[in-house]
């Protein structure tokens, strides 16, 4: 996102924080819904987001199209997006599916615990088993991205693959195979674990390793990275046999790669530099 709509999600999302307390994933399905309109229509997301009007001649128009149709605070949510800038128009759209999927986080968090750790972590590893499941079944990968199949087909198959998960968890992954708003539906996913992983104030490593790793290797690695970051990680471990040895770890940006194969890709770099 550029600057302007950036800055404006940031208030958003400050805005948003008043009303998680008492949120309900009800309010979260209706910001869905409300995505869903924007998306079918370019030109109701120029018309919110087009500079020349009024912010509030914006939040009017959210107002007339949506209220007694959605909850007081489905609205305001709308409207207060409506009226802040934004420098493209499917920004708004973007902020929105954040928002929504913001509520749906928060509700887990009220689930277990003073701290929330427990709902939340529970909503991260039902994301992650998903993922997981996809990824490796190119049937599967098929068959949830297939855009001719009816969207209610999609959302059931995807959610037989996580039986027992969170109904906060069902309603992120129906979303995601639903309506992935041009993203692969495990991308989108993924970003939802990761909004949930910022909620807990904590980050998520990908660690990438070749071979599993035993109980005790993955509690070192865990200590490892806790105290190289400082704090606590959120570690998603997937198996990449290309690697052939060693381990590959993402956190953000960065990338901490001991991996057999970068190793002898360095290798070979110096002994050319070497040969000139």
């Amino acid at each position: 996102m550029a600057r302007a709509s950036s800055e404006s999600l940031a208030a958003a999302l400050a805005d948003l924080e008043t009303k998680l307390p008492t949120a309900s994933l009800s309010l979260a399905r209706e910001l869905f819904s409300i995505l869903g309109v924007l998306d079918g229509s370019a030109g109701l997301r120029r018309a919110l987001t087009d500079s020349s009007r009024e912010g509030a001649e914006k939040s009017a128009l959210v107002h007339g199209l949506l209220d007694g149709k959605a909850s007081f605070d489905a609205v305001e949510i709308t409207a207060s997006l409506a009226a802040s800038r934004w420098a493209d128009a499917r920004d708004v759209s973007d902020a929105l599916e954040t928002l929504a999927s913001t509520v749906a986080i928060a509700v887990a968090e009220q689930g277990a615990g003073a701290d929330g750790h427990g709902g939340l972590e529970k909503l991260q590893n039902d994301l992650f088993a998903f993922i997981s499941t996809v990824e490796s079944n190119h049937d599967v990968q098929a068959a949830v991205t297939d855009q001719q199949a009816p969207e209610e087909a999609r959302r059931a198959l995807a959610l037989r693959l996580v039986p027992g998960a969170s109904e906060e968890a069902k309603l992120l992954i129906g979303q995601a195979v639903t309506a992935p708003r041009g993203a692969k539906p495990t991308a989108l996913v993924e970003k939802f674990a990761s909004l949930a992983a910022g909620r807990q104030k904590r980050w998520i490593a990908d660690v990438a390793v070749a071979r599993p790793l035993s109980e005790a290797q993955t509690q070192r690695m865990q200590a490892g990275l806790n105290g190289l970051y400082g704090r606590e990680l959120k570690m998603n471990t997937t198996l990449d046999p290309s690697l052939v040895g060693g381990v590959r770890v993402s956190v953000g940006d960065e990338v901490l790669d001991a991996s057999t194969v970068t190793r002898l890709g360095e290798l070979r770099r110096q002994l050319a530099a070497q040969a000139r």
